[in-house]
């Protein structure tokens, strides 16, 4: 992106709160040259980090003072409630009332959907939003999604999901062709419940230029079978937290293998720059950040764990969501689709039914 633009960010989001937050942001400056940001949250506690920066990083960021804050453990219909003056309620009000082109917050993942949705809204032909996230694979990244919130689906919940999903990857992963896989319990076309077999029917059927692979398997996210993994939440957000708990462990024994014996441990130098090729690529910190597709403004939820690096990359998530223009590219193929499935109605219906 060439043109300058704003971000707003719940600095109080995250288990370590404005040190991780502010120092993302400063971390995520020297990735994105034009970027400016507005703290929200409060004063006290982020003005004595950003007096440790330099001139040029403090000049970049504007802090909006509020002692409100939404903990980690408070529901998301109490915050929606309770939270209006919060650090992560006025960073979203921020897009909503243009001051911003999109939010990062490490908060609260069901209020901040909550709150993003009841402030932004959906977007033209949406029912929900959905979470989506960029895995690493064998072949090249994926995107898969919903990763957690929507618990149930049904078939016309899944083909929007699939929609979204392939703009992500054309605009911003860059591919030019994406495939499209629905997750199931087997390959066959007999297998699964009716919303995946009803789903598939409808992808199969579109004249949009979705290149629908078909049904795809747990083991076939790894091998980058396809481009775009559409799931319900309940089943995405299990196969998630497996992937990277698979991470965990194999990274686990890997260290305990190189360091089991005095030859493991000189192997280990040896390789050194093998090694560490292979620890950046699964650097979960590189591929955070979920984006909430489908609200009429760009929102991305940081890992709430993660440090200031991983903090960084959420901030570029969401700066390549808003210089790839993905909400309106969204928009676009909405209404080609339901153009395609119900000729008879008016451009203006917002949602498929």
């Amino acid at each position: 992106m060439t043109k300058e633009f704003t971000l707003s960010v719940d600095a109080m989001g995250g288990d370590d709160g404005p040190k991780m937050t502010v120092e993302g942001v400063a971390q995520a400056f020297a990735m994105l040259p034009h970027l400016r940001v507005i703290l929200f949250g409060n004063e006290r506690e982020i003005a004595p980090i950003l007096s440790t920066m330099s001139p040029d990083v403090r000049s970049r960021m504007e802090i909006r003072h509020t002692e409100d804050i939404v903990t980690n453990d408070e529901k998301p219909g109490v915050a929606l409630r309770s939270g209006r003056n919060s650090s992560m309620r006025l960073a979203i009000n921020a897009v909503s009332d243009g001051e911003a082109a999109g939010v990062v917050s490490a908060g609260n993942t069901g209020a901040l959907m909550a709150m993003a949705k009841f402030v932004l809204k959906t977007l033209p032909g949406i029912d929900r939003p959905a979470m989506a996230t960029s895995l690493p694979t064998r072949r090249r990244d994926c995107v898969m999604l919903d990763l957690g919130a929507n618990i149930e689906c049904d078939a016309e919940n899944l083909v929007q999901f699939a929609v979204m999903g392939e703009v992500f990857a054309r605009n911003v992963l860059g591919y030019k062709e994406p495939t499209i896989g629905i997750l199931n319990v087997g390959v066959e076309g007999l297998k699964g419940n009716e919303s995946v077999k009803q789903a598939a029917q409808i992808l199969q059927d579109t004249h949009l230029p979705i290149q629908f692979y078909g049904f795809v398997e747990g083991d076939d996210i790894g091998a980058g079978t396809v481009d775009v993994i559409v799931t319900d939440g309940f089943t995405g957000n299990i196969a998630l937290k497996t992937t990277e708990g698979t991470v965990r462990l194999i990274s686990q024994f890997l260290r305990e293998a190189l360091s089991s014996s005095l030859l493991a441990r000189m192997g280990a130098l040896l390789a050194m720059p093998a090694l560490n090729a292979f620890k950046r690529k699964l650097d979960p910190r590189r591929y955070n950040g979920a984006m909430f597709l489908g609200l009429n403004g760009i929102c991305v939820k940081s890992h709430g764990g993660t440090d200031a690096f991983g903090f960084a990359h959420a901030i570029k998530v969401a700066a390549d969501l808003v210089a790839n223009n993905v909400n309106d590219e969204i928009k676009h193929d909405f209404a080609k689709l339901h153009a395609e499935r119900y000729p008879d109605q008016t451009p203006q219906i917002v949602a498929i039914k």
